[in-house]
């Protein structure tokens, strides 16, 4: 139908062949969250079977997930992100384009899923910042918001959408900055988006990832790092104050992005 087309599509695990791909993925130490049940809108009844569906292909709980782009289940999404002010501003400034009928978190609409959220999925991703440490971003995450009851820890992410963004966020001097800083780093991106051309791996990314597996890092999936900061610093209450700050850093963060040349036109 109309009202589900969305600007994204893609694969799902219902196709035996990309099924199996993934599973590989797994086996290599890769670890697998959810994006929703596919790249158009589902109801309740769909995202039900999807997170069991998810548990039998891949022996688990989807314990991250990620909602999926203008999907009208996405849970707190579009304006639902933001408070007061700071919810104008970002009307305001995506001029209405993200504005979509995102209602996963409430409990009178047939897309509702929020209750199987907080049930099976441990950690959603919500902002993303275009430094490279995310802790030093976000030094609340893994948090919860009581504002938004649905989700048990939100995380947050660095910008790195297509292989121009990823490639100019792990540049070397950044890597060594966030080495410097004993910082951590989960990276946002879509790999279908330029880091493959012509048969190859774009050289760049290939160069800037080989010099940073050489680093003494801590190279782990991101629900390992997240429940090493779980663990170590206990579950965080985010308070109103603390985040209107993130989500005017966000705003922030984005405006910049926006005004740059050649930039992508997210608001992720």
């Amino acid at each position: 139908p109309a009202e589900y087309e969305t600007p994204i599509g893609g694969s799902t695990c219902a196709e035996e062949a990309y099924r199996a791909w993934v599973l590989q993925l797994q086996r290599t130490g890769f670890d697998i969250g959810f994006h929703g049940p596919t790249s158009h809108t589902s109801d309740r009844e769909r995202v039900r079977d999807a997170i069991g569906k998810f548990a039998e292909y891949f022996g688990h709980q989807p314990a991250v997930y990620a909602n999926h782009t203008r999907n009208s289940e996405d849970i707190y999404w579009g304006p639902h992100r933001f408070t007061g002010l700071n919810k104008f501003f970002y009307q305001l400034l995506t001029r209405g384009t993200r504005n979509g009928k995102y209602d996963g978190h409430s409990e009178d609409s047939p897309r509702f899923w929020g209750d199987l959220c907080r049930e099976h999925v441990k950690y959603v991703r919500d902002f993303v910042f275009r430094g490279i440490n995310t802790l030093s971003q976000c030094p609340q995450m893994p948090y919860h918001d009581p504002r938004r009851p649905y989700v048990n820890n939100w995380f947050a992410a660095s910008e790195g959408a297509d292989v121009r963004l990823f490639t100019s966020t792990i540049s070397e001097a950044h890597q060594d900055r966030l080495e410097e800083e004993g910082g951590a780093c989960i990276m946002y991106t879509h790999f279908a988006s330029g880091f493959f051309a012509d048969g190859r791996v774009d050289p760049k990314f290939r160069m800037l990832m080989e010099r940073l597996s050489r680093k003494n890092g801590w190279f782990v999936p991101v629900q390992v790092l997240l429940d090493h900061l779980l663990a170590v610093k206990g579950r965080y209450i985010l308070s109103p104050e603390e985040r209107k700050r993130i989500e005017r850093k966000f705003l922030v963060d984005r405006t910049k992005l926006h005004i740059t040349p050649r930039s992508v036109r997210r608001w992720v």
